[in-house]
C-alpha cells in the first residue's frame, strides 16, 4: 500500500513549530517596540467637559500654575481645581456662558467636574511632585509648553527610560526656583553655563535615585 502524504510531510511539524516561533519573536519585538508611551500616549488629547484654554489662562493672562494646581509643592499630587477656583473668578467673568455650565454644576451641587485624566502613570510607579519641583525641574520638562496649548496634549512618554535619561543627567533641565513655574524659562546651564547648573546641583544635594526601588515601591 502507498503511503498517503510524501515524505516531505514529514519535516511539516517542525517547519510549523519553526513558523510560529519567529511569529512570536516578530510579534514581541514590534509589540515592545511601538506598544511604549512614545507611541500611545504622546499626542493624546482628549476632550474635556470644559473647554479650558492653558494658552488662555497661563500663556496670554499668565495665571501661575500653582493658583489651580495648589498642591503642587507639598504634595506628590498636582490636584486638579475645584469649582470654587473657578468661580473666584468667573462669578464676574463669563459668568453666563454656556461653556461653563458644568463648572457651575459643580460648584452648586458639590459634584466633581469630570475631567478627562491625561497624564497618569502606573499603579507601580511612585513619582512625586513636590519632590521635583522643589528640586528644580520645572512644569514643562515633563508636561511640555502648556502655556501654549488650546487643548492639553501629553507632550513627552513619561516611559521609565524618559524618568532614568533626567535621573542620569538632571544637569541640564535644572532651574533656578524662581523660573520653575515660568514655562518660557530656560534651564540654569542655558543661561547660566553648566558649572553653574553643577552648582545648583551640588547645593541643593540633588542626587536622583537610579535604583529600582527609587520609582518602584
Amino acid at each position: 500500500m502507498s503511503n498517503i502524504f510524501p515524505k516531505s510531510a514529514n519535516k511539516l511539524p517542525l517547519q510549523i513549530i519553526v513558523y510560529l516561533v519567529v511569529l512570536s519573536g516578530v510579534l514581541t519585538a514590534g509589540a515592545t517596540y511601538y506598544m511604549t508611551p512614545k507611541y500611545t500616549r504622546v499626542g493624546y488629547a482628549p476632550v474635556q467637559p470644559v473647554p479650558y484654554s492653558h494658552a488662555l489662562h497661563a500663556g496670554q493672562l499668565g495665571l501661575d500654575c500653582r493658583y489651580c494646581h495648589s498642591n503642587v509643592e507639598k504634595s506628590g499630587v498636582a490636584n486638579l481645581p475645584t469649582a470654587q477656583t473657578c468661580m473666584n473668578c468667573h462669578n464676574q467673568v463669563k459668568k453666563d456662558s454656556p461653556l461653563l455650565a458644568v463648572v457651575r454644576h459643580s460648584y452648586e451641587t458639590g459634584e466633581a467636574v469630570p475631567w478627562v485624566k491625561i497624564h497618569q502613570t502606573p499603579d507601580y510607579v511612585y513619582f512625586n511632585h513636590s519632590i521635583h519641583v522643589n528640586r528644580g525641574v520645572s512644569c514643562v520638562e515633563c508636561h511640555g509648553k502648556i502655556n501654549e496649548m488650546e487643548v492639553v496634549a501629553h507632550a513627552q512618554p513619561l516611559s521609565m527610560g524618559f524618568c532614568l535619561d533626567c535621573h542620569r543627567d538632571p544637569v541640564a533641565r535644572l532651574r533656578a526656583p524662581a523660573d520653575i513655574y515660568n514655562l518660557d524659562s530656560a534651564p540654569i546651564a542655558a543661561t547660566s553655563g553648566l558649572p553653574a547648573a553643577h552648582q545648583f546641583l551640588k547645593d541643593r544635594n540633588i542626587k536622583p535615585p537610579q535604583s529600582c526601588s527609587g520609582c518602584h515601591r
